[in-house]
């Protein structure tokens, strides 16, 4: 076995200890098919009732099914906050509200922009953290607390019904199809991940120069079109949906918190961990080759 079979071989053992164990035999051939959106239920108080709204959840985008998000879902500036606290209260009291009937998590305000949940290990919390990146919803976590995006203009039935579905959807999945055992090896294989590397995920004060210096590195590497996006994000552009799904899953397995809109592979820059991009843009080039050589093996 040379040692691109042993790399992929990595890859794959380590995503079948990462993903739900009704994924294991099947994530390669799962298909980014969104289901319906359910609808809000209104109490007798006439507030929603978040606990009654999900009698099923789509596939996580981490195992291959659509993401929850087209775009990146991000928390509101503190510019915009001070400019509207009303509503920015408004938003946060109904999302802490979700979070509590649909994920049983506590939850309150946290830092401007951000909702604080506190979860029930740290292991849960880096856990979330990595799938709910991947749905395309901005996320944060220290310790056993996540944080998830607020902002003042997120409406009832848009974004802050995104925040409450993204958390109740990921911890549906954690806390019903993730056993005791596999969660033991999760956190084995999360801290020996960080051992080998320090976690790779975005850095929101990026700096646009540096940004675009990233960029133009990535380009150069492998030939792929890449430029800045959202804040803290570089755009890869994947040749299909299947590439960009299968580049972004094996980014992670490499604590690359990687996510993908479309055909588009998003990766994510940090000036603390990667000043000069360089692990990102060896990570990219890395799992081009290995999808290469992965179709190769394949046809052939």
């Amino acid at each position: 076995m040379n040692e691109m079979d042993v790399a992929l071989d990595t890859i794959d053992a380590r995503l079948r200890i990462l993903l739900p164990e009704q994924y294991a035999e099947k994530y390669q051939e799962m298909e980014p098919v969104p289901m319906r959106s359910a609808g809000l239920k209104y109490g007798g108080d006439g507030r929603v009732a978040w606990d009654e709204i999900w009698g099923s959840f789509c596939h996580l985008a981490m195992a291959g099914g659509p993401p929850h998000k087209g775009r990146l879902l991000e928390p509101g500036t503190p510019e915009a906050i001070a400019a509207d606290p009303s509503a920015y209260e408004t938003v946060t009291e109904e999302i802490t509200r979700g979070i509590w009937m649909a994920a049983d998590l506590p939850a309150v305000p946290g830092s401007p922009g951000w909702i604080k949940v506190q979860c029930f290990s740290q292991t849960m919390a880096e856990w979330l953290a990595r799938a709910i990146t991947i749905e395309n919803v901005a996320v944060r976590w220290s310790g056993v607390l996540l944080f998830l995006p607020a902002a003042p203009h997120f409406r009832l039935e848009k974004e802050i019904k995104n925040v409450i579905t993204v958390i109740a959807k990921t911890t549906h999945y954690w806390m019903g199809h993730v056993s005791r055992e596999q969660k033991a090896s999760i956190a084995d294989l999360l801290m020996r991940m960080t051992a080998a590397s320090m976690v790779l995920e975005p850095d929101r004060g990026a700096d646009p120069a540096h940004a675009a210096r990233v960029a133009a590195a990535i380009h150069e590497q492998t030939g792929l079109a890449a430029s800045p996006i959202a804040a803290g994000w570089i755009g890869v552009a994947c040749g299909s949906a299947a590439q960009a799904v299968w580049m972004m899953r094996a980014l992670v397995t490499a604590n690359v918190l990687a996510r993908r809109e479309e055909t588009m592979l998003c990766v994510p820059l940090n000036r603390e961990v990667d000043p000069d991009g360089a692990i990102v843009t060896a990570a990219v080039r890395r799992m081009q080759t290995l999808a290469e050589y992965r179709g190769q093996r394949a046809g052939g």
